[in-house]
């Protein structure tokens, strides 16, 4: 399973941003998807994730209304559009996935993470 993020960039505070994450090896429909994200000198957090089926969807109240995660099964990417960015979004965003019907933003349930895309938001 390999999991590749992209699409971090340095944006300022109230742009907008997508963050992709493609996947390979197994199955959208059969894993569960999440996107974390790790400010400097904090710990990850998780800020949203997505059932494999039907796809039920799940924020941080961080960042509840202000993002949406969706996916495209044909192409085994998952997309995280950011609005309303603030500064303290910025950090590392990171993919994670593993085969399990619900979702959870707890990190230490997925086992298979990307290497992740870093998000600045100026002020």
């Amino acid at each position: 399973v390999h999991v590749v993020e992209s699409g971090g960039d340095l944006v300022q505070s109230g742009g907008s941003l997508r963050l992709s994450c493609a996947v390979s090896g197994l199955a959208l429909d059969s894993y569960a998807i999440g996107w974390f994200r790790q400010a400097p000198g904090k710990e990850r957090e998780g800020v949203s994730c997505i059932n494999p089926h039907p796809g039920k969807t799940l924020y941080a109240d961080s960042v509840n209304g202000r993002v949406s995660i969706f996916r495209d099964a044909t192409k085994n990417m998952v997309y995280l559009q950011m609005s309303s960015l603030r500064p303290d979004d910025t950090g590392v965003y990171y993919c994670a996935a593993d085969n399990f019907p619900y979702c959870q933003l707890a990190e230490e349930k997925y086992s298979y993470w990307g290497q992740g895309t870093q998000v600045t938001v100026s002020e």
